[in-house]
């Protein structure tokens, strides 16, 4: 087969409207074992994540769950695609039941060569208009990578955080978080699957999970602080059921480093920029 022309996806645009539907939100809210918020009070922080999820008939999937012929995105060919990362600017708050409008910009397609083979990266812009005002950008990379046995070890330990929480990710939460997103992604729950042919020792942790929860952290350290932006990259995957620790400090005034991780070293980096008190 011939290498497609990746520079014909650059620039495409796709607009679609979905509604912040509450049934929806407390689905989420249990698999996160929280209190769902009520229809017109603030979405939590990423579970924007679960909502604007193009339905794909079964026909249409590659063997790994994804959609075989990409759609908006470019296709895989048999590559493995992963969520390698995101930089989120939060300008007012999701409202739940609220019908939001996004408006997907695919900025860059980029193929470079590794030491695990050829890697695909491709940039997407999300913005995400309320009431006609944009309330939140969620720019996000995503890398198509070949078949190749997966990076499970790390040699950066975690930091010691000034707040830390320990997270079990069992089956089925991650389960039901596949369920919520409505991610076919057969690494997340298929266990045949992911350790007979992608060649994990068991069930990959969600890397937007992994961010929810370390962002979820940060809120709960820091009550009072508003979060502005959010910037995250997966370093290495988390396996199911290890626990794995959420850690974090603060680095400057209104900045904090996040990590996540196990005794097999940082999994997950992220960046929170935030202000003290007053509304999102």
């Amino acid at each position: 087969m011939n290498a497609p022309d990746y520079s014909t996806w650059v620039g495409r645009i796709e607009e679609s409207r979905d509604q912040l539907s509450h049934n929806l939100v407390k689905r989420i809210a249990a698999t996160l074992g929280e209190a769902a918020p009520n229809p017109g009070e603030a979405l939590p922080l990423l579970w924007h994540w679960a909502f604007f999820q193009e339905p794909v008939a079964e026909a249409g999937l590659g063997p790994d769950g994804h959609p075989a012929l990409g759609g908006f995105l470019p296709p895989a060919y048999n590559r493995q695609r992963m969520w390698a990362g995101s930089r989120l600017s939060f300008h007012r708050p999701l409202r739940v039941d609220a019908q939001v409008e996004r408006i997907s910009t695919l900025l860059k397609v980029e193929e470079k060569h590794g030491r695990t083979g050829s890697l695909l990266f491709v940039t997407v812009r999300h913005e995400f208009y309320q009431n006609g005002e944009c309330a939140l950008v969620d720019e996000q990379d995503i890398v198509y990578r070949e078949p190749s046995p997966p990076k499970l070890g790390n040699t950066d330990v975690l930091m010691v955080g000034q707040w830390q929480e320990t997270i079990e990710p069992d089956a089925t939460l991650l389960f039901r978080y596949s369920a919520v997103t409505f991610n076919g992604h057969r690494i997340h729950y298929d266990w045949p699957y992911v350790t007979e042919t992608e060649g994990y020792p068991g069930l990959v942790v969600h890397g937007p999970l992994i961010a929810t929860l370390s962002l979820r952290a940060f809120q709960r350290a820091h009550p009072q602080a508003t979060v502005k932006g959010f910037s995250f990259r997966g370093v290495r995957p988390l396996i199911s059921p290890q626990p794995f620790q959420i850690v974090g400090q603060l680095t400057a005034p209104g900045k904090a480093l996040l990590q996540a991780g196990n005794q097999d070293g940082t999994a997950q980096v992220g960046e929170v920029t935030y202000i003290e008190g007053g509304a999102q």
